[in-house]
């Protein structure tokens, strides 16, 4: 068993990730589609606890033995960096790899919104990057940092489960740090960086309510914090983050939010009509004066229309956006339908050709 030419055949092709589960064959996600490698035989439980002892340390399978969960990040030569995901089914050990870019695209590259530059670039504050697994948060984010390490001199740290993306100083100094080998926790490092000097601190994930609170309090303490979060759109987001709360904080929480933030993104990758590769599509929530007037009020209901009649200040809906793709005829009327948060307005305006 060699996982590394596993994971190098995945990269000749531009495989996202690798699903290595027992008894099936290893089994690549490509443009979003999940396919077996048919030319490679059915891996065996031993084979796979092989190949999983060949990217972990002593204290990281220990630390698998205890909880049957691990979280890792893993350089390999001539590919770059992985991310994966080991986990128990059935009594047998399952790997889930990330394949990560050596390189981290720009955010022109990228073809992401060029308000990523300007919310990278604020003094201050709170920044949302979400989206379902898969759908290239952490790469935005990245590409992010890299435009502020190009351009300020600021210094950043990171928090991460696992390091995904090493960073090389340029204008910053980027401290970056994981769970497990260098912190217990995101709530516990929060609480302790402060004393490292940030100008910006980034937040794998706002996963639980101490990660939440103690990132909303790093924001009001005049620093920049950006972080993750799993929702379908910039509204859920912060419904999200609030529910984290118990209820009787939330208005304190809906108060807070409302004067500290930012933006909000929220994305998903979807496969382009051509079988090229996928395209970000990005939903665009930004803290005007009625945003965060509704966000006080607790009337989050209210913001998608918000979005809609603020276009001109940069705020574009999901569905807009992959209305849009579909009438340049980069996505498939299928890909709009399966990624679009109001199926039934968005099949009949694609339907009669109109736009949102």
């Amino acid at each position: 068993m060699d996982i590394f030419s596993i994971v190098r055949l995945a990269a000749t092709k531009r495989a996202s990730d690798v699903h290595m589960v027992a008894y099936n064959p290893p089994i690549l996600r490509v443009n979003g589609s999940v396919q077996p490698v048919t030319e490679m035989a059915t891996l065996t439980p031993d084979e796979i606890d092989q190949a999983f002892r060949q990217i972990t340390t002593e204290e990281q399978r220990t630390e698998f033995e205890k909880h049957q969960e691990l979280d890792l990040g893993y350089s390999i030569p001539d590919v770059g960096r992985i991310r994966c995901n080991a986990a128990k089914q059935r009594g047998t050990t399952t790997l889930i790899i990330r394949l990560l870019p050596s390189v981290v695209p720009s955010i022109d590259e990228l073809g992401l919104p060029a308000i990523c530059k300007d919310l990278i670039l604020r003094p201050r504050g709170l920044v949302l990057v979400t989206g379902p697994t898969g759908s290239g948060k952490s790469t935005t984010l990245s590409a992010m940092i890299n435009y502020l390490n190009a351009t300020q001199n600021r210094s950043v740290v990171t928090i991460e489960d696992p390091i995904e993306f090493v960073y090389t100083n340029d204008k910053c100094v980027i401290t970056q740090r994981e769970l497990g080998s260098d912190t217990e926790s995101f709530a516990e490092a929060l609480r302790r960086v402060l004393r490292q000097d940030p100008d910006v601190i980034l937040v794998g994930e706002m996963r639980d309510v101490e990660t939440a609170s103690a990132a909303i309090t790093l924001a009001e303490t005049g620093h920049l914090v950006l972080t993750t979060g799993h929702a379908s759109s910039a509204p859920q987001t912060l419904e999200r983050v609030i529910d984290l709360f118990p209820p009787y904080e939330r208005p304190t929480v809906q108060s807070r939010l409302a004067s500290l933030l930012n933006g909000v993104l929220c994305q998903a990758l979807v496969p382009k009509a051509d079988g090229s590769g996928r395209i970000a599509a990005i939903e665009v929530l930004l803290a005007s004066p009625a945003v965060r007037s509704n966000i006080r009020d607790g009337k989050i209901y209210q913001l998608p229309n918000v979005i809609m009649t603020h276009a001109k200040a940069g705020m574009v809906l999901l569905d807009t956006v992959l209305v849009d793709y579909y009438n340049k005829k980069i996505i498939s009327r299928e890909s709009v339908l399966a990624f679009c948060n109001d199926q039934d307005a968005v099949a009949k305006l694609i339907g009669a050709g109109g736009q949102i």
